[in-house]
């Protein structure tokens, strides 16, 4: 009887093993999301380590950015490394006809999983930014993530299966100042991902938003932020991606967690202002008044 028992639990620890080894995970994310995964701002930071992470996993890429040259770059190393089929889609999301070409790119593919890494923002004092700037901003974080997973979500509903990850921020869950309009619109996407989740879920469709803290990537860079600890995008994309199916939203990262919950035990109005002053010393340069904090672009749509 002991030694019945004793067979069982090695069968039972030989099948965990097999369940966690990196092929077996890599197989099921891709009969669930597979074989193509559409990426947005894949030319650098989060949205580069998700689809360089896709590639490891064996799925094929339709890379989307504004800058082409280095989506070619990006696809050939891609190609030669993991033996997958990549193609680069040179497209400003900006352009009120960005859904329509990119719904056009993918017809007859078998996209199973769209990422909407793409979107920019800005940090200093609100009415100091140029109007068009936040226009611009609004339309390529929120009126295009709404319309491409639209999109994309009627596709896999009809398929009964596939997923989508937004980009969100743990400046979301307030109001943060000297970056106003950039967290209203990941505000946004929180909810709207939240939302989704539930909706889409009966069709098969997976729904997560990657909410992250700082992260090192040219977001930072552009503007000259001081991030301190931030995160590593490729961390960011692998927990993201492992979220992927379990939960409507992710925290990658400790200091994420630790931003978070934290935050979450004060009231609203105490958060805001703790925000606020978070946002002011991470924008602030030396010398500056941080009464007269000038807006910086926090980075380009790329």
């Amino acid at each position: 009887m002991q030694a019945k028992q004793t067979c069982i639990l090695q069968v039972h620890v030989k099948t965990l093993i097999h369940m966690n080894r990196p092929s077996h995970r890599n197989s099921l994310f891709k009969e669930k999301y597979g074989p193509w995964a559409v990426v947005t701002g894949a030319s650098s930071g989060i949205g580069r380590e998700i689809a360089v992470q896709l590639a490891e996993a064996g799925i094929h890429l339709i890379l989307v950015a504004r800058r082409f040259e280095i989506l070619i770059g990006l696809v050939e190393d891609l190609r030669k490394a993991h033996g997958i089929d990549a193609k680069p889609l040179a497209l400003d999301l900006g352009r009120e006809s960005a859904t329509t070409e990119l719904a056009s790119a993918t017809e007859g593919i078998d996209v199973g999983l769209f990422v909407a890494a793409a979107g920019f923002g800005s940090s200093g004092r609100f009415i100091e930014s140029p109007i068009e700037r936040e226009l611009d901003m609004l339309s390529v974080n929120c009126r295009v993530v709404l319309a491409q997973a639209h999109h994309f979500g009627r596709r896999f509903a009809e398929r009964g299966r596939g997923g989508l990850i937004l980009m969100g921020s743990i400046v979301g869950f307030q109001g943060t100042p000297m970056a106003s309009h950039y967290a209203a619109t990941k505000a946004y996407i929180q909810s709207f991902a939240e939302a989704l989740h539930s909706e889409l879920a009966p069709s098969g469709v997976d729904v997560l938003s990657s909410a992250p803290g700082p992260t090192n990537s040219e977001f930072a860079d552009r503007a000259g932020m001081k991030m301190g600890k931030a995160l590593d995008p490729a961390e960011v994309a692998r927990q993201t991606l492992r979220a992927l199916g379990t939960r409507s939203t992710v925290l990658p990262g400790v200091l994420t967690k630790f931003l978070t919950y934290s935050l979450a035990l004060l009231p609203r109005w105490a958060r805001v202002r703790v925000m606020g002053k978070v946002m002011s010393g991470m924008t602030r340069q030396e010398g500056d008044n941080p009464e007269t904090v000038p807006t910086k672009t926090l980075a380009e749509p790329s």
